[in-house]
């Protein structure tokens, strides 16, 4: 009886855990597309083409790759046949590659906004080539997804382990295993590849950012006539913390996306050379934290931007418009002195919830895996 109720309240809380987890990076998501829709002034922006596409990927991800996961996860075994086995971890493979190849576009695209002269940013971001970057961040997935999964290249010379695996397993679980040349490929094209110039693109962010404020503090140093100090001053201490803003938000932006996705690849690498023997959980855990990811993004990406939240207040107040706030004129003028902290989505007149990301990020993989400690012991 005391196993049984183990083996119940397991399944109930991690049930609640995962459906939470889903619900949220569904109805982020989605919010982030209605607000891109109805607001003409958001259209009018380029990186914001990135988000919403960012958006509708991570929006598949919730719908279409984590129930599936979730239900093999809860239940213990997988009911729909090998066919969808193979269409399911093939959405997977697209939609979380696409996820993270938009990621490393909205980096290139902040570096070119802030690192580059304006003419050179609209030399560099034409209309034709942001629509060109949009599709590479569906193309490419889809080659390296649907194409060598479903005619079985990902197991060309690991036939024996596989048919041993599904032997063991009585076709009951969605089994995916990846030969090495496999592995290499797809990691360094969905993962180290974008990670590169991603740390590249927000390295020279961070740099200019940090250009920024020590420039505008020797300006104040420097001194003005006394009777013009008290606006000047206001107004470039304002700046110096909006730029030093920016820079705490590129870390929390790579830290959340390193955390998230860097174990699940570092392992889906090392496994196919240490004969398939990373444990079933800890498999588990790196997947569903990439997953954490998809939800997280909305917050980093869009919730973050001044934008975006009137927008977002515009919807969740039926539309009404007065119960929006308009935003602090100081904080519009930094952010068009310098436009790092617009295209960052920080806000600049409080420290806000960034600090308190990774610290969750933490918990909800330490929670998933030791409800899969648990789920496996009992069982």
């Amino acid at each position: 009886d005391d196993r049984l109720d183990a083996i119940s309240t397991s399944k109930i809380v991690l049930s609640v855990f995962l459906a939470a987890i889903i619900v949220l990076t569904v109805l982020g998501n989605l919010l982030v597309m209605v607000a891109l829709c109805k607001d003409r002034q958001l259209r009018k922006k380029k990186t914001n083409y990135f988000i919403v596409s960012l958006a509708f990927a991570d929006l598949l991800v919730a719908l279409v790759v984590m129930p599936f996961a979730a239900i093999e996860l809860t239940t213990g075994s997988w009911r729909y046949g090998k066919t969808c086995c193979l269409i399911r971890t093939s959405l997977d493979v697209l939609l979380t590659t696409a996820s993270i190849l938009h990621l490393c576009c909205i980096a290139l695209d902040r570096y070119y906004a802030i690192c580059c002269q304006p003419l050179v940013y609209r030399n560099k971001m034409t209309p034709i080539r942001v629509a060109l970057m949009l599709g590479g961040c569906w193309i490419i997935p889809s080659i390296i997804s649907f194409l060598p999964i479903m005619q079985s290249w990902n197991t060309i010379g690991i036939e024996d382990i596989e048919r041993e695996l599904s032997l063991a397993a009585n076709e009951t679980y969605c089994i995916f295993l990846v030969n090495g040349p496999y592995a290499l490929v797809c990691s360094a094209v969905a993962f180290y590849v974008p990670l590169g110039l991603m740390a590249l693109a927000y390295q020279r962010i961070y740099v200019t950012a940090m250009a920024h404020a020590r420039h505008i503090g020797t300006l104040h140093r420097a001194g003005s006539a006394p009777e013009q100090q008290a606006g000047p001053d206001q107004q470039g201490t304002s700046r110096i913390k909006v730029e030093t803003k920016a820079a705490k938000t590129l870390a929390v932006i790579m830290g959340c996306f390193c955390l998230c996705w860097a174990p699940f690849f570092l392992t889906n690498v090392v496994d196919p050379f240490i004969h398939y023997s990373v444990p079933w959980q800890v498999w588990t855990a790196w997947l569903w934290l990439g997953y954490i990811n998809s939800g997280l993004n909305p917050f980093l990406y869009a919730f973050l931007n001044r934008a975006f939240r009137r927008a977002f207040l515009v919807i969740l107040c039926c539309g009404d418009e007065r119960y929006v706030r308009q935003g602090n004129p100081m904080a519009e003028n930094v952010s068009a002195g310098g436009n790092i902290l617009e295209i960052l989505c920080c806000q600049p007149t409080r420290t806000g919830p960034l600090t308190y990301i990774l610290p969750l990020v933490l918990l909800s993989f330490v929670c998933l895996f030791s409800f899969l400690s648990t789920h496996s012991q009992v069982t």
